[in-house]
């Protein structure tokens, strides 16, 4: 492949330093930054999703933060037809693509395509969501469970978008949601990419978060919460499910106390970081891998990996 193909893809969980890292290696090479972070590119959360500072975002070209109405969910496919247009535009200017974030399935989206999905009739889907009304989403969980363990087994039963849709699938096709992400992938985007995974110790991950988490709380994500609440969103939106949020609410509703949102929000974004790191440890194969937080210790070794890819 040419020059041109070539994309860095900066991956981790929460709180590894991705951000930084993508943003030293930006200004060092000449790069633009492009979020695969799937709550940072909503607008209106950059203190709960910790986006990056306007003084990050001065120091190099950052692409697709805060560009998302909350109202209006991003797929992962949609994610990346933004992400591929971006890279396109980078590539075209002489710069670096440098995809940063947590969010497996974005990124699995973008590198390894995304499985063919069948077009739904309205009269399977109307048909689909008047049953969940009637019978709820715990029963419909039960219907898909016996239908498709697999997809179940990755569904909550109160993730009535996620269930809905892969009932709709099976009602439209015969075959299960599994099924149909079996098939393989849409499309091969001819980029070449170089992955970089920080993997840091989860103890210090945790309490990173747990510390991050606080700050927020101190820097204005109450603010950005009541603004939600106050615009009356669908509560099965991504938005109102982002981690602290449902909490958050509930302690602005009078239900709990702020030290026990502040509890659960933090235990919310620990369970989300060992979620990213079995993620990451079976489906991501990285180009450099990095046993800890970024920092100038590790910056050498990685910025070696990046002038190789430069001039590969």
């Amino acid at each position: 492949m040419s020059d041109h193909s070539k994309v860095l893809v900066v991956a981790g969980p929460t709180a590894s330093g991705k951000s930084d890292l993508a943003v030293d290696v930006a200004e060092n090479f000449g790069g633009v930054v492009i979020n695969a972070d799937s709550m940072q590119i909503y607008e209106g959360l950059d203190v709960l999703t910790a986006a990056p500072s306007n003084a990050a975002r001065r120091r190099a070209p950052h692409k697709l933060y805060g560009i998302r109405d909350p109202a209006m969910p991003c797929s992962a496919g949609e994610w990346a037809d933004l992400a591929t247009r971006e890279i396109h535009i980078s590539q075209g200017e002489g710069l670096l693509p440098i995809v940063v974030g947590g969010t497996g399935l974005y990124l699995r989206t973008l590198m390894t395509g995304i499985a063919k999905m069948p077009a739904i009739s309205s009269k399977i889907r109307n048909d689909v969501r008047e049953r969940l009304v009637r019978s709820g989403s715990k029963a419909m969980h039960a219907e898909l469970t016996s239908i498709d363990p697999s997809s179940a087994a990755r569904i909550e039963p109160s993730d009535s978008q996620r269930l809905a849709r892969a009932l709709e699938i099976y009602e439209e096709t015969g075959r299960t949601l599994t099924e149909w992400q079996l098939n393989g992938s849409e499309k091969d985007n001819g980029f070449d990419f170089s992955t970089i995974l920080l993997e840091p110790a989860r103890d210090l991950l945790y309490s990173t978060c747990d510390a991050r988490f606080q700050n927020m709380l101190q820097s204005g994500a109450l603010e950005e919460i009541q603004a939600l609440v106050q615009r009356n969103l669908d509560p099965n939106l991504p938005t109102m499910k982002a981690l602290g949020v449902p909490h958050l609410i509930r302690h602005l509703a009078g239900e709990i106390t702020f030290e026990e949102a502040c509890k659960a929000g933090q235990q919310a974004t620990r369970n989300y970081v060992k979620r990213q790191g079995t993620w990451f440890r079976n489906q991501f194969i990285a180009g450099l891998r990095v046993e800890s937080q970024y920092s100038n210790n590790t910056k050498p070794n990685i910025f070696s990996f990046v002038s190789k890819i430069m001039l590969t």
